[in-house]
């Protein structure tokens, strides 16, 4: 956990800014500030304080590199790899740097960790910040060493001139640091290439793996404030629209510790219907709240099911509502001209994130601003409802940061710090609302069930000349972050969120995406962001349907994808980040098969499928090839899963721990809700909300895997997700080559395969 604390800036964007170096008693700091202030003496700024820096690291004149991150920590040690950019160019002994995860302060820009997006969009940035130090620290290290910059290299903490050497904390020390840049001097300034670079793709420790087994780490559950009181939440019985009508709290009474149950009055109107049961301890709370009644008027969705809800987006499909993402001439025409059509529907349940940690929050005012302590992914989306929840401005609100026992894309939605601060307006003193599990489960912002419907048109020749996607779900982004909704060519929105996937890269002819929001989905609950989002039932929908292509016209299924990812026009790709397109595609299919040994002959009941994926997003697509290798027994439908051999290419990889560490992850999670997760709504509410019946992939069910990063030089792009999405095509596609049987709904279940061999 940061313990910095920081006042509040005015000045938060990076585009109109230039790049200042200067040296504070603190230290070295490296800082972007509003150009206005280029003109004035730097140092003199600095000391001051006419600006107010957004800071990116700073160095101490014992030598010590601080890194600021503000990006979350939940596993993925997203602080060492950015720490990692920094110290590459900077020049810096990796035992000096130090990350530090900083608070929600403006001066520090957008908060948010998801997307896959931390590598991808600021290893630019923190390049040239790193960049910027090194030549002002060799240039100031000449200085103090007599010598000509030129004849100086930084290296190892040390400015090098001719023998002679400085440390970087003497510099700061005794140097006089001032400089200032611009965005085109930043720009022009040289970047290392692969083959000079000593820490970026190097294997390395991760800094905060040791604090993690020593226990030192600071977890939000872990946090305590002195005088707080805990909160255990009573859950409404519909997410939208409860209202509470009464609360009988005298059993209660007798619980040694409890206090009181509180009703929320919230006008933003995130947790309608809630009542918190306060008491000494959690403990005491737990207790209390067993025995405390509540009589609630339900909301909207009281008695909406998993096929109510799947119904709905069969019926959505059949019209011709929603968002055209991708609208090609001739669609209709080639339909029609069609010498055959295979038409698909595939469906995909209900997901939990069931995070490690349950959700939880400290909420409590201090120096005339509210507090949050929580562990969360995107604080610059929460902070606005938390000030609209409060009656205050947002700049009013900060979250002081800890470690997140599990993200996986719940705590983008930062939904569960409301009652924390509610709580603690009302009575005056800091609160800690702490989830228990079936509370997390049934407050969770799931992934919403899908169906897609997938057709596509072949001419005489079997020549693919057409193809239409259709899709249906709970839109996360609609409910929580309207702004991020783009227009489809038909002019209407569309969440790309929960569409991304099915604007592939293969060359289909004429193709259409049609996305189309379950009303009825956003109205029952909050669909939330879980792991490369769309994709994970997009490409599920794209790959199983490549496969059934290519069976139809009897080509081998690679072949048949690899005939189709000719990397013509917008599949061609573009610079930075996806520059070959369609070919880096082809590129880990191909080394994929191999390694996988495709073709060969197999055991009876045995098979192996194939999928590709590019991750969640065209801009910054993550090329990912997966092969899975699956034996069925007949009798019972039961899959197991072998083996998976993955290759993905993402460029230049900065942390491979970590990017080993994270697809390891994504895959397993994969192959997870492939065979294993799922869930139901009844009644409004989701059915499973405890592990005695949500059945994640065990221990005994983990397969064999074999991972492959292509070695590239290529834009660092993200590694989060990708592998996630590839996983439940490959088995499904597995299980058709092993028994014949063609499953189209998530979870693949033994009784499903069973009916389909039928």
């Amino acid at each position: 956990m940061s313990k910095q604390s920081v006042d509040t800036l005015t000045e938060t964007g990076v585009s109109r800014r230039g790049f200042m170096i200067g040296a504070t008693s603190a230290g070295f700091t490296l800082a972007f500030v509003p150009h206005a202030l280029l003109s004035s003496a730097p140092a003199h700024a600095m000391a001051e304080k006419l600006f107010e820096p957004t800071i990116w690291y700073s160095i101490a004149p014992s030598g010590e590199v601080s890194v600021n991150i503000t990006k979350a920590e939940m596993g993925q040690h997203v602080g060492t790899a950015l720490a990692r950019i920094v110290a590459e160019e900077l020049e810096a002994n990796w035992d000096d740097v130090r990350i530090n995860h900083v608070d929600t302060e403006a001066k520090f820009g957008l908060f948010v960790t998801g997307g896959s997006w931390s590598v991808w969009q600021n290893f630019d940035l923190l390049s040239r910040a790193g960049a910027a130090g090194r030549a002002s620290l060799i240039e100031e290290g000449a200085k103090l060493l007599r010598e000509n910059p030129s004849d100086c290299v930084a290296e190892n903490s040390f400015v090098v001139c001719k023998g002679k050497r400085i440390s970087f904390g003497d510099i700061v020390a005794k140097g006089d640091l001032s400089r200032a840049y611009t965005d085109d001097q930043l720009a022009a300034l040289p970047i290392k290439v692969r083959k000079d670079r000593k820490l970026v793709g190097v294997q390395t420790a991760a800094i905060d793996i040791p604090a993690k087994v020593d226990g030192s780490t600071v977890y939000g559950i872990d946090a305590t404030y002195t005088g707080m009181v805990y909160a255990k939440p009573m859950m409404p019985p519909t997410r939208h629209g409860s209202v509470v009508k009464s609360v009988d709290d005298s059993a209660a009474k007798a619980v040694a510790g409890y206090q009181q149950t509180l009703v929320l009055d919230d006008p933003s109107d995130t947790v309608p219907g809630w009542a918190l049961v306060i008491a000494d301890s959690y403990h005491a709370a737990l207790r209390a709240a067993r025995v405390v009644k509540i009589d609630w008027q339900a909301g909207p969705g009281a008695d909406v099911s998993e096929a109510d809800l799947l119904q709905r987006g069969a019926e959505l499909l059949a019209g011709d509502t929603g968002s055209l993402v991708v609208d090609n001439e001739h669609v209709d025409h080639m339909f029609e001209a069609a010498d055959s059509v295979l038409e698909a529907s595939y469906v995909t349940n209900t997901v939990l994130h069931f995070q490690l940690e349950p959700v939880n929050a400290i909420g409590l005012q201090r120096d005339g601003r509210w507090e949050l302590h929580t562990g969360n992914q995107w604080q610059s989306l929460i902070l606005p409802t938390l000030g609209q929840a409060l009656g205050v401005a947002p700049e009013k609100v900060v979250m002081r940061t800890y470690m997140l026992g599990g993200g996986f894309g719940r705590r983008l939605n930062g939904d569960y710090g409301v009652p924390a601060l509610l709580a603690a307006k009302a009575l005056g003193k800091p609160v800690k609302v702490v989830f228990s599990r079936e509370d997390d489960s049934r407050f969770d912002s799931p992934r919403s069930a899908s169906v897609q419907n997938v057709s596509m048109a072949f001419d005489a020749d079997n020549k693919v000349t057409a193809m239409q996607h259709a899709a249906t779900a709970g839109w996360p982004t609609a409910a929580m972050a309207p702004f991020f909704l783009g227009p489809g060519a038909n002019g209407e929105k569309f969440d790309p969120f929960s569409i991304n996937g099915a604007n592939h890269w293969y060359d289909v002819g004429a193709h259409r995406v049609r996305a189309v929001m379950n009303d009825l989905a956003n109205e029952t609950f909050r669909p939330g962001w879980l792991r490369s989002v769309g994709p994970g039932w997009t490409n599920w929908a794209v790959e199983s349907f490549m496969d059934e292509a290519a069976h139809k016209i009897g080509e081998d299924p690679v072949a048949f994808r690899l005939q189709h990812l000719t990397a013509q026009g917008a599949n061609g790709g573009s610079a930075p980040n996806s520059v070959g397109g369609a070919k880096r595609m082809a590129g880990v299919l191909q080394r994929v098969a191999d390694k996988a040994g495709w073709g060969k002959k197999l055991p009876a009941n045995e098979g192996l499928g194939v999928a590709v994926t590019f991750g969640q997003e065209r801009d910054m697509p993550t090329w990912t090839g997966v092969v899975a290798h699956v034996r069925v027994d007949p009798a019972s439908g039961k899959v197991t899963l072998k083996k998976l051999n993955v290759v993905i290419d993402a460029g230049t990889i900065v942390h491979p721990d970590g990017a080993l560490a994270q697809t390891e992850g994504a895959a397993l999670w994969g192959a997870s809700m492939a065979l294993h997760e799922g869930t139901e709504f009844v009644n409004g509410q989701v059915r499973d909300v405890n592990l005695n019946s949500y059945q994640p992939m065990r221990m005994a069910d983990v397969p064999d895997m074999d991972i492959e990063f292509v070695d590239s030089d290529h834009q660092a792009v993200g590694l989060g997700e990708p592998a996630t999405t590839a996983v439940a095509p490959a088995i499904g596609n597995a299980i058709f080559n092993a028994v014949g049987a063609r499953v189209r709904q998530l979870p693949i279940t033994a009784d499903a395969v069973k009916t389909a061999m039928a």
